[in-house]
């Protein structure tokens, strides 16, 4: 048990350097038990370094990270497993120690039949693992784990599928589940939403407010930060602060310090320039106590500037603006009856009707054909079926999220200048550092680059680009949040028309005015941002149960006479029928359950360890109990499900 004074981790004075680089110097902040952490900063700022050396992945320069000896320090690495080995394989790794006590306890049993001459101690062994075992989740960890898949977006034919055919993005899927499912105490997250669809993300966000420990999330979602944090950690230059509340309440609390500070900074500076007028005054009147004056006065002045505390600076770093060069005709995009298949549908029947000004957001599962949607409307692809036509002066700028469109042969400058060649030099480069390549880092090859700085190369060129329809497919993925922010200033005071794919529920929020829902069926119009999004399609997927209900009963109205009257009968019948079997299952579960416990309180009796046959019978009997304890659990789950169905009907 943790003494509630007592830190899971505390961090003094720590300090880490990459050649001539301070990353961070000097921080301290502590960890307890319940705290759920926001790890926020700038991309490149040291926040993986920071995870990694308190993982004991890395060492720091200076400094001590202490951890409390009960403390269990889970974070994502990287695949270690066979890559022959399944997801499900993979994941299960995370119970190793539950399956080292299912094969101890196997190997006691074996030799319990075998006769083993030191059966006493053997018992007593096996009943102190059994109870462990129980204790600790061994008959649920299977079932758990195929959840935990289930949960981050793989469907249950694909739990067999080897960590070999995965791709980056599955591998860190597979990963984020299986530190879930570990024993950690303390997790250490990284991005862990990236990758995720919009209901794994909900997943996630439901498993880590019920989770029993404490962690702290590096993340670029806002929304998701809001949602599952309670303190809020920040580092920026090359020092951390810790405050309380979610991103936007940090953010908020902060920005009132700020103003706070901005304004005693500009007084004392008031004050500093009036106190050294009077000092020139006093000089030039020259007289002996007129120095003495000027003197006090001077000392006044240190004692002002010891006090100042500068504001903090603007950092946001990239500035700049979309601008449509042609307002173009008001009906921008309308597309009719669009199908797409590769080895499955991916929708059919899709229709579109987008008009200008319009900011329209697509939302869906992963891999429902949203990205390749805007491939076809940018006639990158081209659809099984349908058609579609853009308006009178339209002028499509297209942000792919697999940065293919980018040559990976150029510098950034050959990049931009390439396709805008009728700019000259200082306006390219002028363009590049607004964009934050400055110096030597325009002639950077974009293979090179990071995945932000690609995506601010992309950016860059839809800006110059004139464009007065923007397709933005995870525009954001690659940005951190002040680059997110400049991002949503842009797209808020752009005139033209918006099409986004995104996983952003916060870009969502704030921009959206209808969201467009994708299914193989086609699309599913929602208005307003994410929020209500949410709201009415909740609403929709109780309507639809809704509807089906009424739609049998509606059906079973239908059917006249004798047929009517027989399948009713027969509901009614299999609906008992499946009731009775339900309550006789519970029935024996229970008579099962005493009868293994009474067994249990046997063998754990001197008496019966004293006689290694009878202890060696027991056993062998309680191992049965158990077994069929759990087919018995196993069939109550069916019956259940049966019974709660036929209910319905």
């Amino acid at each position: 048990m943790y003494n509630v004074f007592m830190a899971m981790l505390t961090v003094n004075k720590l300090s880490k350097m990459y050649s001539t680089r301070t990353l961070f110097e000097n921080v301290s902040f502590e960890v307890n038990k319940q705290d759920r952490i926001g790890f926020i900063g700038a991309n490149g700022t040291g926040k993986t370094t920071l995870f990694r050396i308190l993982a004991g992945e890395e060492s720091a320069d200076t400094g001590i990270v202490h951890i409390d000896r009960n403390t269990r320090i889970g974070i994502m690495s990287q695949i270690t497993a066979d890559e022959d080995s399944t997801l499900y394989e993979s994941v299960l790794s995370a119970f190793s120690h539950l399956i080292r006590m299912e094969e101890e306890m196997e190997e006691i049993l074996v030799a319990i039949e075998n006769g083993d001459s030191d059966l006493d101690r053997l018992v007593k062994r096996q009943h102190t693992l059994r109870e462990k075992y129980e204790n600790e989740g061994g008959l649920t960890y299977k079932s758990r784990a195929a959840a935990a898949l289930m949960g981050v977006g793989f469907k249950e034919e694909e739990h067999q599928r080897k960590i070999g055919e995965l791709s980056g993005g599955e591998r860190n899927k597979v990963q984020l589940a299986r530190l879930l499912m570990s024993d950690a105490n303390l997790l250490l997250l990284d991005e862990p939403t990236n990758h995720l669809d919009l209901q794994s993300i909900r997943f996630l966000e439901d498993y880590l407010k019920n989770y029993n420990g404490a962690f702290i999330v590096i993340s670029h979602d806002r929304y998701f930060l809001d949602k599952v944090t309670n303190s809020t950690m920040e580092l920026k230059n090359e020092q951390i602060t810790l405050g309380v509340g979610n991103y936007s309440r940090y953010m908020e609390l902060k920005s009132t310090e700020q103003e706070s500070i901005r304004r005693k900074y500009l007084n004392t500076q008031r004050e500093i320039k009036r106190i050294y007028g009077i000092v020139e005054q006093q000089r030039r009147f020259g007289r002996e106590r007129n120095f003495i004056t000027a003197e006090s006065k001077l000392k006044q002045i240190e004692r002002l500037k010891a006090t100042l505390v500068e504001p903090e600076k603007d950092t946001s770093g990239i500035r700049f603006n979309f601008t449509a060069k042609e307002t173009g005709g008001n009906d921008v995009l309308i597309a009719e009856g669009l199908k797409k298949e590769y080895d499955r549908l991916l929708f059919d029947g899709l229709d579109m009707h987008i008009r200008k000004g319009d900011r329209v957001f697509i939302l869906g599962k992963n891999g429902c054909g949203k990205s390749t949607l805007l491939k076809i409307l940018t006639r990158k692809e081209e659809a099984d079926r349908g058609s579609f036509e853009l308006g009178a002066h339209i002028k499509v700028a297209y942000y792919e999220q697999s940065m293919s469109n980018l040559n990976n042969n150029n510098t950034v400058l050959s990049e931009v200048w390439d396709a805008y060649p009728h700019y000259n030099h200082t306006q390219i480069r002028n363009a590049l550092a607004a964009f934050l390549f400055r110096g030597d880092d325009v002639n950077k090859s974009i293979a090179n680059l990071s995945g932000g700085e690609k995506a601010r190369v992309q950016l860059l060129k839809m800006m110059l680009s004139g464009a007065n329809l923007l397709l933005l497919d995870e525009p954001t993925n690659h940005l951190d949040i002040l680059s997110r922010e400049a991002l949503e200033n842009a797209l808020d005071e752009y005139g033209g028309t918006l099409i986004v794919v995104t996983h952003d529920r916060y870009l969502v929020n704030r921009l959206a005015d209808r969201i467009l829902y994708m299914t193989d069926e086609g699309l599913t119009e929602y208005y307003g941002g994410y929020d209500d999004f949410l709201e009415a399609y909740n609403e929709d997927v109780k309507e639809g149960i809704r509807k089906e209900k009424e739609e049998k009963q509606a059906s079973s109205k239908d059917k006249k006479g004798a047929n009517l009257y027989k399948e009713q009968k027969e509901q009614r019948a299999a609906f008992t029928k499946a009731k009775t079997a339900l309550r006789r299952n519970e029935e024996e579960i229970a008579r099962l359950e005493d009868e293994l416990s009474k067994v249990n309180e046997l063998l754990a009796s001197p008496d019966i360890g004293a006689d290694y046959e009878k202890a060696a019978e027991l056993s062998n009997t309680a191992a049965q109990l158990q077994e069929k304890i759990d087919i018995l659990y196993e069939e109550w789950v069916e019956l259940s499900e049966k019974v709660s169905e036929l209910s319905e009907m």
